[in-house]
């Protein structure tokens, strides 16, 4: 794929290709997705318990 090509995709002014398969660095990026996610819901959890959850118990 060419980079011009690419951007163009990534700015929405082509359309994706959609009989192109996905490519190994798709599945790797999909994966870190997944984990920033589950890292910040983690996070947002543990920010909702320490200021809620732990006062009521001082």
């Amino acid at each position: 794929m060419g980079i011009w090509k690419q951007i163009g995709e990534y700015l929405y002014l082509k359309k994706k290709d959609p009989n192109e398969k996905p490519t190994q660095w798709m599945k790797y990026m999909h994966r870190m997705n997944r984990l920033s996610l589950f890292m910040f819901l983690a996070a947002l959890l543990y920010i909702i318990f320490k200021q809620l959850i732990l006062p009521l118990f001082k």
